[in-house]
């Protein structure tokens, strides 16, 4: 190979580089863009369980920018359509930031005919936080592919016309360990 021709293919070689280098990093910053959009919470940092600094946010309509879940079909072994306390509700429950609200499983700890008190129940993995506690979550969601979790922090109360469906009972262990917690209310 002549001179010449090793000068032609050398910037060839050297545009493939840089063109493999730039969609490389084009990916790796839309990975990490999508990462912490999706893990954002307000007043949290993601993965770590610990505060950051709030800054305010303006009121967005509600449930914007967030997923929305579908409830689950209606329990038909049931004959009452009134929460009861240990059960498992899908119902319409509203963010902490009240910027919306979302369809989620959630489980009723009071209960009458006007509204309930209910604990949130959540997907994402809350193994390395004191204030949530392991669910099981087939008994309730036979979709499901792993357990939930339950949040112990102070309870929503919800009114009745927020719930959509019955999702099933707690587990009986878990029930009496969340009756046993002196800052829940319980019936």
């Amino acid at each position: 190979m002549g001179r010449r021709e090793a000068e032609v293919r050398m910037p060839e070689a050297l545009l493939w580089a840089v063109a493999i280098l730039l969609a490389v990093a084009a990916g790796w910053a839309w990975n990490s863009w999508r990462h912490r959009v999706s893990s954002r919470s307000p007043g949290t940092r993601p993965g770590r369980g610990g505060t950051a600094a709030r800054r305010p946010t303006p009121p967005r309509p509600r449930g914007a920018d967030r997923p929305s879940t579908k409830p689950r079909p209606r329990d038909t072994s049931r004959h009452d359509d009134t929460p009861a306390p240990g059960e498992i509700w899908w119902a319409d429950v509203p963010y902490a930031d009240g910027s919306g609200s979302k369809v989620r499983p959630c489980l009723v700890l009071r209960a009458d005919s006007r509204s309930a008190d209910v604990l949130k129940i959540t997907s994402q993995d809350k193994s390395d936080r004191d204030d949530h506690v392991q669910i099981p979550t087939r008994d309730w969601d036979p979709d499901a592919e792993h357990d939930s979790y339950l949040s112990l922090t102070e309870p929503i109360r919800l009114s009745s016309d927020a719930f959509a469906d019955h999702a099933g009972r707690c587990d009986a262990d878990l029930w009496r360990k969340v009756r046993s917690l002196r800052h829940l209310p319980t019936p």
